[in-house]
């Protein structure tokens, strides 16, 4: 394994798909954001609270900007973890070209990350959830990510040493029933949904478009890369 090769196209990968996101949130997603955040500051000055509108539109810049960075560290972290899982699976992974077997598993990380959390507790935007139990709704959402995550490494682990001719059928079923007892177990979204039913669910797409968007785009990247710069080869000691 070239490994410097290996980490730059990783991170490189992960950098790109993060950037990107990043770029198209600011036309896709953001404009259910500001209108969920007009929502929620309505209903604040609707209580008494003074928001100074010079302050807040300078906020917002900020957040909006910083947004594009965080979409970059968010993709060079990824990027990280399914260059590792790539790197192990590769062999495993249906395809006939590196382009091939990175897009299958990105099919795969997409389902079992992004997905299956999302039907447990679907996104909502700002407007939606009681800032009191947002530490509760972070854990709820960790918690499906880990149980949909570890389920489907540990069974692409065990996948070669299930039977043959039943594994490509073993395997999902293991999976779905292992969700299906983490959706049962683990409660609801305590909050109750009280925006708009239209810009809520407006709001879930667009995401959903944006995170299917990025797992496309670094499944493709880093496919294309390994491609090019084979990693998995032994580097060869020329002779002097």
């Amino acid at each position: 394994m070239k490994a410097l090769t290996f980490i730059a196209i990783t991170l490189l990968s992960g950098l790109v798909a993060g950037t990107v996101l990043g770029l198209v949130n600011q036309g896709v997603v953001e404009p259910y954001l500001s209108a969920a955040i007009d929502l929620e500051n309505q209903a604040a000055t609707a209580e008494g609270e003074i928001i100074n509108p010079s302050e807040f539109a300078t906020y917002r810049i900020w957040q909006r900007s910083g947004s594009i960075a965080a979409g970059a560290v968010l993709g060079m972290s990824l990027g990280a973890l399914f260059g590792i899982v790539f790197a192990y699976g590769r062999n495993a992974l249906p395809g006939s070209t590196n382009l091939q077997k990175a897009l299958a598993l990105a099919g795969i990380m997409w389902l079992a990350l992004y997905l299956v959390p999302a039907l447990k507790y679907p996104a909502n935007p700002p407007a939606v959830g009681d800032p009191e139990t947002i530490y509760l709704r972070q854990g709820l959402y960790i918690a499906i990510i880990a149980i949909s995550g570890f389920a489907a490494l540990a069974l692409g682990i065990a996948y070669k040493k299930m039977p043959v001719k039943s594994r490509r059928f073993l395997a999902p079923a293991i999976y779905t029933a292992t969700v299906a007892a983490a959706f049962f177990a683990l409660p609801a979204n305590p909050d109750a949904v009280n925006a708009p039913a239209d810009l809520v669910g407006a709001f879930r797409i667009a995401s959903g478009a944006t995170m299917t968007m990025f797992w496309l785009v670094l499944g493709t990247v880093l496919g294309a890369l390994w491609d090019r710069t084979k990693p998995h080869e032994a580097a060869r000691i020329k002779a002097l």
